[in-house]
């Protein structure tokens, strides 16, 4: 791999120039700018953005804090929120926050490397602690200036709307952690359709939204909750591991037992049968918020500061026929 010494002996200058005319901090003549440019190309070089950020007052990339990078939903965050990045020039760094000692190596991070800006998607308001614009993911909180958000509570009344197709009796709400907004919300949604509807429901909420949790709370959910004939779940990690323990106990899906998750994740099409989910749009939600940012960061307009997305229900298997 070409470095910077490499691009200064080819364009026969000194690595200060070189350095002069990556940064952008100082002249170099039109002469010595040709030849750099050409031994660039030439060497194939790129320069090291971290290494570039330490000398400069901003750098060309921008974070996003996500609470766990195993959860398939935040990896469509990012790729939504990476391909906006890279049309604007600049390069997306994740950074994972889900252990609290994390969450200040993290904060560190952003304000010793100059990022640019952040997307902060672990839930945490963090305008206090770094120096660089920030745009919120999944906040519709009156203390985030810049954010955009899913209509939870409309995502929570589509699951419950759905799983009332299908001629509940025993409906469990498997709903996210109690401390949660984003949880709180859709589970609001899904109570206020199914008392509407007259029908007696039970509540258990998580502590996370992860893959070992729904292992564990799937291993022997239907041991404790023998008569769950319909489960409203948190997100499509739980929907899948608790499918995979209904095929394990013979309990036939739909018939048996009707599931809805919520996020619309890749592996939900996978399973058998194939999971009935919410779709929230992460590919959408990264890629509007970045959008979002870039125009903090570059100074452009701002029409609509806090940006609110529709849910939908995407149907597929796992849901009775009314």
């Amino acid at each position: 791999m070409a470095t910077i010494k490499d691009v200064a002996k080819l364009a026969g200058v000194s690595t200060a120039t070189v350095s002069r005319f990556i940064n952008e901090s100082g002249y170099v003549s039109d002469e010595a700018r040709k030849k750099i440019e050409q031994s660039i190309k030439a060497l194939d070089y790129y320069p090291n953005e971290i290494a570039r950020s330490l000398f400069t007052s901003k750098s060309k990339i921008i974070g996003l804090i996500i609470p766990d990078i195993s959860n398939p939903y935040f990896t469509e965050v990012a790729r939504g929120a990476e391909e906006m990045a890279n049309s604007q020039g600049y390069n997306l760094i994740l950074i994972n926050s889900e252990q609290t000692e994390a969450q200040k190596n993290s904060l560190q991070f952003i304000n010793q490397y100059n990022l640019s800006g952040v997307l902060q998607a672990s839930g945490t308001i963090i305008d206090d602690f770094v120096k660089a614009p920030v745009v919120y993911l999944d906040r519709a909180e009156a203390q985030v200036d810049y954010g955009i958000h899913l209509n939870n509570y409309r995502g929570g009344q589509l699951a419950a709307e759905a799983i009332i197709q299908g001629k509940p009796k025993n409906v469990i709400i498997v709903a996210g952690p109690a401390e949660v907004k984003v949880a709180a919300e859709r589970l609001s949604g899904a109570i206020s359709v199914l008392n509407a509807n007259q029908l007696t429901y039970k509540v258990i909420h998580t502590e996370s939204y992860g893959i070992e949790e729904a292992k564990a709370l799937a291993a022997d959910f239907f041991t404790r909750f023998p008569d769950v004939d319909s489960i409203i779940a948190s997100n499509d990690i739980f929907a899948l591991a608790l499918i995979n323990q209904a095929n394990q106990h013979g309990i036939s899906v739909p018939d048996q037992l009707q599931i809805v998750g919520f996020d619309n994740i890749p592996y939900s099409q996978l399973s058998v049968p194939s999971i009935s989910t919410i779709e929230q749009f992460a590919r959408k939600i990264g890629y509007e918020g970045a959008e979002l940012l870039f125009r903090k960061i570059l100074n452009k307009p701002i029409t609509e500061k806090k940006i609110v997305i529709e849910p939908v229900l995407v149907e597929r298997e796992s849901l009775r026929k009314a």
